[in-house]
């Protein structure tokens, strides 16, 4: 499985990931305890900069799987694409486990939201400027 897109996000002292349907990355420096469902702030990219053929993947619908990976931590989950993603949100990047789709969607029907992320790895998020890389595969 080739590597498709990486993302580079960082931590921040309110990260609780508690949401139980969505990850959220956002390009936002800052964070309140009402971003339940976001994993990292200072996102290097949101849904309009990801590269066009990762886009036409996820336009495919395919299967797509996620890596997290903070220092030694990590963890996977997989979703799929869509033709009707616009991946037009210059802010953030929405995971989800439903089937809505918005400008923020990256992919639907994901078989993790953030609550069900490796509890070790989200302590290493809430330590400010702590790296995070995601990593998409087909």
């Amino acid at each position: 499985m080739e590597i498709r897109e990486e993302i580079t996000a960082y931590g921040h002292e309110n990260i609780q990931c508690s949401h139980k349907s969505t990850i959220e990355l956002t390009k936002e420096d800052h964070l309140t305890k009402k971003g339940n469902c976001i994993l990292g702030i200072n996102c290097s990219k949101a849904c309009v900069d990801l590269n066009s053929e990762f886009k036409d993947i996820i336009r495919k619908g395919k299967k797509i799987n996620v890596m997290i990976k903070v220092d030694d931590l990590k963890d996977q989950f997989y979703g799929y694409g869509d033709p009707n993603m616009t991946l037009l949100d210059e802010k953030d990047i929405v995971f989800r486990k439903s089937n809505f789709i918005c400008n923020r969607t990256i992919l639907i029907k994901c078989n993790k939201a953030s609550c069900e992320l490796d509890k070790k790895l989200i302590e290493k998020l809430r330590i400010p400027g702590k790296k995070i890389k995601i990593l998409f595969r087909d």
